[in-house]
């Protein structure tokens, strides 16, 4: 604790008193804030470590799948059949409000590639059961030259897709409420160790001067009846 460089006078008292009100009620806004982004925090942790514990059981799943499919393919003939896709994914961000911090909402469309995308209602069901009967849905290759194992590594890999998009918005999340804490939490430590106990030593400085003051005046002043009172007697 500092004692602040100020006059003590009744005017600085004043000032003193209602900043050290202010810092108090921001310090308990503050610190309320910080637990209630602890809160949505620690949620949103473990839905995150739960969420990646999924991902990386598929993405496991899926590279063995691809391992297999690698060791009984030609390599020229393997990267000939993923080199193209149908799919390109575009991603729509908006931005929510959690506690003064914006976080993100990610939604992800795929958009067909050009040449991939059906001409008509019609001909989109018609094509996708004509598809359906020579290649799995969304895969730029057909069975003549690719083995099921493959098959089942992009199934799999399209399948998590889904999972693998929210864990990147939710480490975002994580990311921006961390950094929100942290910044919350040195305000709180700013405001009750430094700001508001210098306020409180610097207030009770100044009242003991002007007691102080006070007591030195009634003292004059009787010192100075008493003055008057002898002069008057003689």
């Amino acid at each position: 604790m500092a004692r602040l460089n100020v006059s003590p006078t009744r005017m600085v008292l004043q000032e003193l008193t209602r900043r050290l009100a202010t810092a108090k009620r921001g310090h308990k806004l503050l610190k309320d804030k910080q637990d209630e982004l602890m809160r949505n925090f620690i949620v949103a942790i473990r839905k995150n470590m739960s969420l990646r514990d999924q991902v990386e059981e598929a993405l496991s799943e899926s590279f063995k799948d691809f391992m297999l499919a690698s060791a009984v393919m030609n390599p020229e003939r393997l990267e000939q059949a993923v080199s193209f896709s149908k799919f390109r994914v575009e991603a729509e961000v908006e931005e929510s409000n959690m506690m003064s911090v914006h976080v993100p909402q990610i939604t992800f469309h795929q958009v067909p590639l050009p040449g991939f995308e059906p001409k008509t209602a019609q001909d989109g069901v018609e094509g996708l059961a004509a598809e359906s009967a020579l290649q799995p849905t969304g895969q730029s290759y057909g069975y003549a030259q690719t083995t099921v194992d493959l098959d089942e590594a992009i199934s799999s890999l399209q399948d998590t897709m889904d999972l693998l998009l929210e864990l990147a918005e939710l480490e975002k999340v994580c990311q921006l409420l961390a950094a929100d804490i942290e910044s919350t939490r040195r305000r709180v430590n700013a405001l009750e160790y430094r700001t508001i106990p210098d306020l409180e030593e610097t207030i009770t400085y100044i009242r003991m001067k002007l007691d102080e003051n006070e007591r030195a005046t009634i003292t004059r002043l009787m010192k100075v009846k008493d003055m008057i009172s002898e002069e008057g007697a003689l």
